[in-house]
């Protein structure tokens, strides 16, 4: 089968991590070669970096180095994880990729788009790299669970997983929000907007319904 990039997308408590992993679920059940990971992390150096980027401790963590550290992280994990997976013929369900950079950087931060596309154009961008130039690693398809940030925030609280990112100002996840949605109409040829306010089941069967055609054998 031909490779396939899978990005969740979405605000703290909009499900991204639970409906990625049951995707991931679902297709290794169906014989599908699949790797599941997640941003900031998914490698040994990118985990180091989320637990600076995540630690409620850097809560003086400034928006520049924010932005670097999650570029960083990312250029590690294109090239240890995500291109050997994509060039092997495997399925690739990634929590998080360049668009939360844009959203929460670029939009929440106030750091612009344009300043975050500059920041990650060496981690995305393989040219010249290598012998295979394979351009820009970007999504083929992203899922962007939509939900409030009031109904995110209800979710999260009932939860002992809280991060430094949880701690943000309401105001912040705002503009998150909002530069989500703009996203989502500027890059419509791989986005895919989901209601996730609905139960996970619901979510899971709707997320399916619109990957299907998308698999070939």
């Amino acid at each position: 089968m031909s490779s396939l990039f899978i990005s969740f997308e979405g605000l703290e408590g909009s499900g991204k991590s639970t409906q990625a992993g049951l995707l991931a679920g679902l297709l290794k059940e169906k014989g599908f070669p699949v790797i599941a990971t997640r941003e900031p992390g998914g490698t040994r150096i990118g985990e180091s970096i989320r637990a600076i980027t995540h630690g409620k401790e850097n809560v003086d963590l400034t928006a520049a180095a924010e932005a670097y550290l999650m570029a960083a992280s990312r250029a590690q994990h294109v090239r240890e994880i995500i291109k050997p997976a994509l060039e092997s013929d495997k399925i690739v369900i990634c929590d998080r990729f360049l668009d939360s950079s844009l959203a929460y950087q670029g939009y929440g931060r106030g750091l612009g788009e344009t300043t975050i596309f500059q920041l990650n154009n060496l981690a995305i961008n393989l040219k010249n790299v290598s012998k295979a130039d394979v351009g820009q690693i970007l999504p083929d398809i992203t899922f962007f669970l939509d939900i409030s940030p009031e109904v995110g925030f209800a979710r999260r609280n009932n939860t002992d997983k809280i991060d430094r990112l949880d701690l943000q100002q309401k105001d912040f996840y705002q503009r998150v929000w909002e530069g989500y949605k703009k996203l989502a109409e500027k890059y419509k040829e791989r986005y895919i907007t989901i209601d996730s306010s609905k139960p996970i089941k619901e979510v899971a069967e709707t997320i399916w319904t619109k990957i299907e055609s998308h698999l070939v054998r």
